[in-house]
């Protein structure tokens, strides 16, 4: 190792990272929350003192809504800002972007969170707890630390590192859209998702999915006289559990992590408005997996034909409706053979002493709009998915300690260091 690379990696201080990831999980960023907002402007404070030129800018939500390419959003929100900052000095684009987004899902019952508090950032056993500390706060302090430990150690970058923190990606992607049309770029990227030790070079695709499913109102007491929405929706229900069934056959070995690499889920079902009626209404919304390198299209297709499909004389009749809401998450994937898998790869060995496995992850992400966008990006961060919007969410801070020195060596490396 180079003596200018020993120099940032000493600069890095595990305390002052660990500290800072408890400050931001303290922060209720829930996607479309001022708090979202409010983290990001802390966020380009923290990337000015750490020596870098930073663009903070209001999204025009209008305009982005109404631009081509448009990944959709869920939550409800008046407001955003786009954070990206670069490293000041050096020619060219910058050779490396360091991506991460503030927002996190709402926290569910907190009867289920121990001590009920799920922004209380509690550490135990090397451990820290709380909304968002896997999904991916320890990632977006990660980015800052690298930062922060090149500006400490005095080492002149050759090339521009970028930081970029994102709002809205967990409905949808909006943030790292903005920050694209905004045109901040990079050569390549990576996205500090939780990855537990891995490299995750690809990302299935999600769809969200509404399903209107008519029934017939009567009084309970003559039901006879009724079709009941929720009993006409059960095979509906299994026609979709067969549609996963065959578009998880023979996947990509990438995938073999992964029991279920495309899945359809059903997340919500609302019917009916008074306990002696028969409802005449059900409404399911869910998510609809999107094979590798699968048009979304294709997706919606084979969808909306397997629930038309289906035989049932009363759905014949009246047939279900389909409506594509909320966050629309193609797949995405680094070119293969691209130089940025070995390069982090090199930077885990010499900062961890192994090398990182090479794998896909079953979800949608940031990375297929970066890619779309001609950035080759793969995710590397700390923490287990696993862990993700669960009321037990949690992270290593081992491996957030390892994943930042990784990421330091290799943004050392790949902007050049003077």
């Amino acid at each position: 190792m180079h003596d200018v690379e020993a120099r940032v990696l000493d600069a890095i201080d595990a305390e002052e990272t660990v500290s800072l990831l408890a400050e931001t999980v303290r922060v209720p960023s829930v996607t479309g929350t001022d708090a979202e907002s409010d983290l990001q402007h802390r966020y380009a404070r923290l990337l000015t003192e750490a020596g870098m030129d930073v663009d903070v800018w209001k999204l025009d939500l209008a305009a982005l809504a109404a631009g081509p390419g448009f990944p959709g959003t869920e939550a409800p929100r008046t407001e955003g800002y786009g954070v990206a900052a670069v490293t000041p000095g050096g020619e060219g684009p910058p050779a490396l972007a360091l991506q991460g987004h503030v927002d996190v899902v709402p926290t569910g019952d907190l009867a289920k969170w121990e001590g009920s508090d799920p922004f209380a950032a509690r550490i135990s056993g090397g451990v820290l707890f709380g909304r968002g500390a896997c999904d991916m706060k320890a990632g977006l302090v990660a980015n800052v630390a690298v930062a922060r430990a090149i500006k400490k150690s005095g080492v002149r970058l050759a090339r521009p590192l970028a930081v970029h923190c994102v709002i809205s990606e967990e409905d949808g992607g909006l943030g790292a859209y903005a920050t694209l049309a905004r045109g901040h770029t990079a050569e390549a990227a990576v996205i500090t998702e939780p990855t537990s030790g891995s490299v995750i070079t690809a990302n299935a695709g999600a769809l969200t999915f509404r399903l209107e499913i008519a029934g017939r109102a009567a009084h309970g007491a003559t039901r006879v006289e009724g079709v009941n929405a929720i009993e006409v929706f059960w095979p509906v229900f299994e026609a979709i559990r067969r549609l996963e069934a065959e578009r998880n056959r023979d996947v990509p070995e990438l995938f073999r992590d992964y029991a279920l690499p495309y899945p359809i889920e059903v997340g919500t079902v609302r019917a009916g408005d008074w306990a002696s009626t028969v409802p005449d209404l059900l409404i399911a919304e869910g998510r609809l997996g999107v094979r590798l390198d699968e048009d979304p299209a294709v997706a919606r297709a084979a969808f909306e034909e397997a629930v038309a499909g289906v035989a049932h004389p009363w759905l014949r009749a009246n047939p279900p409706v389909v409506t594509w809401p909320g966050g629309q998450f193609a797949s995405g994937r680094l070119p293969a053979g691209h130089e940025l898998l070995d390069q982090v790869g090199r930077a885990v060995a010499d900062t961890a002493g192994r090398r990182p496995a090479e794998s896909a992850a079953p979800y949608g992400s940031d990375l297929r709009l970066y890619a779309a966008g001609g950035i080759p990006t793969l995710h590397y961060g700390p923490g287990d998915v696993r862990f993700a919007h669960a009321p037990r969410e949690q992270v290593e801070l081992r491996e957030l300690h390892e994943v930042t020195r990784a990421l330091a060596l290799l943004a050392v490396r790949r902007c050049a260091a003077l």
